[in-house]
């Protein structure tokens, strides 16, 4: 006999529930489970009152401070009516939720998620071009952001983020780690050893900014909405960047689907060197220091996450199970990868 699925939605309770608390909403019709991400399970509602997107903790035992869709909402709410586009953040349930687990409603955008970092589906190289420039622009919007303005001067602890970024990460890989990998732990030891000392410099960071996460509008290369804030804080706005600047170094034949590997002057996409410069240029930035650590940094936390994400699998907890045992190569994958860039100092 098969188990019932953990991230099934009763519509019969959600429906009434979502009536009495989301503004305009009416008459739940359907739930459609989002196949991709994997940290928090992302549903379609559909009612009679238009579309939604709900976003959840997964069900059972999570790792502590991981899966915060509370500070998602409260961070999408801080940054309407901002240069950074965001989804409208419409309702945040609590634990005690007809689901079971805490969940926010946001409004549902129609328009294109580009899932290949190659743009395959666009047809000339300056589409290609601008949508990589719309990414740099709206990350240094972000990374401009007035914290104190948009009411988010507690939404983190400033200074030292990188040290507390490095505690935390270490702790959650030990948490779910399945079996020794030798280049996380040469990692993790390379990563203490080069800690930079704290500079002072304190923005709101994304924390998982990528392609894949963003919508785009349906015509042209404007930013509807950047989506996936459950890791963003107030940290420092080089680790964001470099963990952009990752793509161009994941193999395009992997599971990240990288840029590593592909001529991109071929088919219009920047160097990093070009996407870097373009950054600084718009943030009014000389030029960057220690990129070798924040790159290694980077890979190090993904890893981590990927860690997370295939613990979870093996334990049954996963939003796409079998998407997330793959996950557990990914991080060898990574972690030698970093390590490789640490020996060479690229």
């Amino acid at each position: 006999m098969n188990k019932p699925d953990p991230n099934t939605l009763d519509r019969a309770a959600l429906g009434p529930y979502l009536e009495a608390n989301v503004p305009g909403f009416s008459g739940l019709e359907a739930i459609e489970k989002f196949n991709s991400g994997q940290s928090n399970p992302t549903y379609l509602l559909r009612a009679k009152s238009g579309r939604y997107v709900l976003r959840a903790k997964p069900p059972g035992e999570l790792l502590k401070s991981a899966h915060q869709v509370d500070r998602e909402f409260r961070v999408m709410k801080a940054l309407k009516g901002t240069k950074v586009p965001v989804p409208d953040a419409l309702f945040l349930a609590s634990e005690d939720s007809p689901i079971g687990r805490m969940f926010f409603v946001m409004g549902f955008l129609d328009g294109r998620i580009f899932w290949d970092p190659t743009l395959p589906e666009l047809s000339g190289n300056a589409e290609r071009a601008a949508i990589y420039d719309a990414m740099n622009a709206a990350l240094a919007a972000l990374h401009d952001v007035d914290i104190e303005k948009a009411g988010l001067a507690g939404f983190g602890r400033p200074g030292s983020y990188f040290e507390r970024q490095l505690s935390r990460w270490s702790s959650q890989y030990r948490a779910s780690e399945t079996g020794t990998v030798a280049d996380m732990d040469r990692l993790i030891a390379w990563l203490e050893e080069h800690l930079p000392p704290d500079d002072g410099i304190v923005s709101l960071v994304h924390g998982d900014y990528r392609l894949d996460n963003m919508i785009f509008a349906p015509h042209g290369s404007e930013i509807l909405a950047v989506l996936d804030w459950e890791l963003s804080t107030l940290g420092h706005p080089y680790a964001d960047l470099a963990y952009q600047c990752m793509q161009w170094r994941l193999p395009h034949t992997s599971g990240f689907k990288g840029l590593g590997g592909i001529d991109r002057a071929a088919i219009g996409l920047p160097s990093e060197k070009e996407y870097v410069e373009l950054y600084c240029k718009r943030r009014g930035i000389a030029g960057i220091g220690n990129w070798t650590f924040y790159l290694a940094f980077s890979f190090f936390r993904l890893a981590a996450i990927c860690q997370g994400v295939y613990k979870r699998a093996l334990d049954g907890n996963a939003s796409n199970p079998e998407k997330a045992r793959t996950y557990g190569q990914a991080v060898k994958l990574l972690a030698g990868l970093a390590v490789e860039r640490i020996d060479s100092g690229e």
